[in-house]
């Protein structure tokens, strides 16, 4: 869809339904982030490896946010996506790299644990209620 305008009405490349979704993937990353990190050794360890793994190394914070994006695409990721890309975008990634990273996912065609977590999570509090007193 090109950016313009028909009539007085302007035309978005952005359904209203992926902004929902994008907002969603980051509240809900938000919440189980705080969740996990308070109650998983795993989750600790894993947010470790995370902070050691993209550092500036002999590749830039940049670089390997690029590389996690073309992972994320041929995982069929939407959160990864979106906190990689904008991470990149934080580290001052041109809209044309991201592009270029993104394709690579395309050429190069499991699930991250974490995106699993974060259901599991949801699953857990709908029936903590049920089960649990505070």
């Amino acid at each position: 869809m090109s950016h313009g305008k028909i009539g007085a009405q302007k035309i978005n490349p952005m359904e209203n339904h992926d902004k929902n979704k994008i907002e969603q993937i980051v509240q809900t990353r938000k919440k189980a982030h705080s969740f996990y990190l308070k109650k998983s050794r795993v989750y600790q360890s894993f947010v470790d490896m995370e902070k050691n793994t993209f550092n500036d190394g002999e590749l830039t914070k940049r670089q390997k946010e690029m590389i996690a994006i073309g992972i994320s695409v041929v995982i069929n990721c939407e959160s990864c996506m979106e906190w990689h890309i904008k991470q990149a975008l934080d580290d001052g990634a041109a809209e044309e790299e991201i592009i270029e990273s993104i394709g690579v996912g395309i050429e190069m065609g499991g699930g991250p644990a974490t995106a699993s977590a974060r259901f599991a999570m949801n699953v857990l509090e709908y029936y903590k209620p049920d089960y649990f007193t505070d």
